[in-house]
Parts: structure tokens; sequence; C-alpha cells
């Protein structure tokens, strides 16, 4: 079984105001702040350390490439969507991931948060299966489509646009600190959702496009998906 998920994330404030010793400054002049101290202002996206998961979702699939069971969290309590996320993770022994840029940055976050307060987390998480880069238990697209970092390291937008599949309506990335401070986690759950479906998408189309997926399984699986694509989106508009 494979674990095709999502997390999403909001800056850590009250870490940055101890990393940078700032207890009066405004959320948007301490994250300008932490742009330049901590990222020397070569970009805003702070590093894995500093976010807080806010909400998750997790598609488990089967050998097949078929979709058997889905879990998700939101909320306040970063430990509780936490522990509810390794209790998902215990359902299967010998499970592999799949996800987009998650080595870089949902792996490292996991392992920063459960630090942070105190949680053992599935020691299948740490194995070789799915440290080592090149595992086939451990898919990154990004990996995947670059070549290891040969290549250009692809936007899953931009991917989701090359194969015509129609995502991420819901809301962009950087408005989820916005859905944050307006208390709206159901929005920022459903957006996730959406993201790793889209990421589920593009999954079997790699797989069918390197042979590991007939034409018929994959043809019926993409249709079974757009169509859950769909309801989601429709479901944010109205």
């Amino acid at each position: 079984m494979k674990f095709v998920f999502d997390l999403e994330t909001v800056p850590d404030i009250d870490l940055l105001r101890v990393v940078l010793n700032d207890s009066d400054s405004s959320t948007e002049e301490l994250l300008a702040r932490a742009t330049e101290e901590i990222n020397n202002g070569r970009t805003d996206f702070l590093p894995p350390m500093f976010h807080r998961i806010v909400a998750w979702v997790g598609l488990w699939v089967d050998k097949a490439g078929n979709p058997v069971q889905q879990d998700s969290w939101s909320g306040l309590s970063e430990k509780e969507g936490l522990v509810k996320l390794f209790d998902s993770l215990h359902t299967y022994k010998d499970f592999g991931l799949i996800h987009h840029n998650g080595k870089s940055f949902d792996l490292p976050v996991l392992t920063y948060r459960s630090l942070k307060h105190g949680i053992q987390m599935p020691r299948r998480l740490h194995h070789r299966d799915i440290r080592y880069r090149y595992s086939s238990e451990n898919v990154d697209l990004m990996d995947e489509f670059s070549n290891y970092g040969a290549s250009n390291y692809p936007k899953l937008k931009q991917l989701g646009f090359l194969v015509g599949i129609p995502f991420k309506k819901t809301a962009e990335g950087n408005l989820v600190l916005a859905l944050f401070e307006e208390s709206k986690l159901k929005e920022i759950e459903h957006y996730c959702l959406e993201d790793v479906i889209a990421t589920y998408l593009i999954w079997i189309h790699l797989q069918f496009t390197i042979g590991e997926m007939s034409e018929e399984n994959f043809t019926n699986l993409k249709s079974r998906a757009l169509k859950k694509l769909k309801e989601i989106q429709d479901s944010a508009t109205t």
C-alpha cells in the first residue's frame, strides 16, 4: 500500500518570536524580518523547522493504483494532528509514500514537529526504504520528473496543466495563512484534498507513461479521479 499525502502549514509565529527575540512586532513585520534574517532575503518561504501543520490529507492506494481509503485532519492542535496522521500510517506495516516535494519539505516538517511535541514517529518513516533518495517506496514527483535534480524541478500545478488536469481552484498555497487567520480550517483541508487528488492523478499518468500501468487500468483510474476532483472543486463554490 502507498500513501499519497500532503501537508498544509503556516509559519510558527511563536517559534519565530523566540528565535528572533521579538515579542512586539506584528505578524507581517515578523515574517518580513524572518525573510531577511533566516532566509537572507532570498525567499519568504521559511525552512521546514519554522512551519506549523494545520491540515493534512492522505489517500491510501493499493498495488494496482486503486484508491482504498482517505484520511484527513485540520485543526489548531498540531500535536493532535500528528498523532492522527501517525495512527493512520500504522494501518499498514510496510507502506510506501507518494508526494510532491515531500522529501524536501513535508517529511522534514513531520520530523521537526514531532521533535517539538515529543511524539514518536512510525519507525517506517526512517527505514532505508523511505530514507534512500532513489527508493521506489518513497516517490517524490519532483525527483521523478527532474531525474533527481538533473533538470529543473517541476511545479505540481504546471504538471497538471501539461496533462490537462484542472486543479488548485480552491486556494493557492500562499493564501493558506490568510485562511488560517480567518479560522477557515475546513477550507484549508479542502484545498489540501484537492492537492492530494492532483498528486494522485499525476502519479498514475507517470505510472502509465513509464509502462508500470496498463492503458485500461490507467483510463479507468483517471476517469474516476477526475470525477472526484470535479466534485471537490464544485463543492468549494457552493
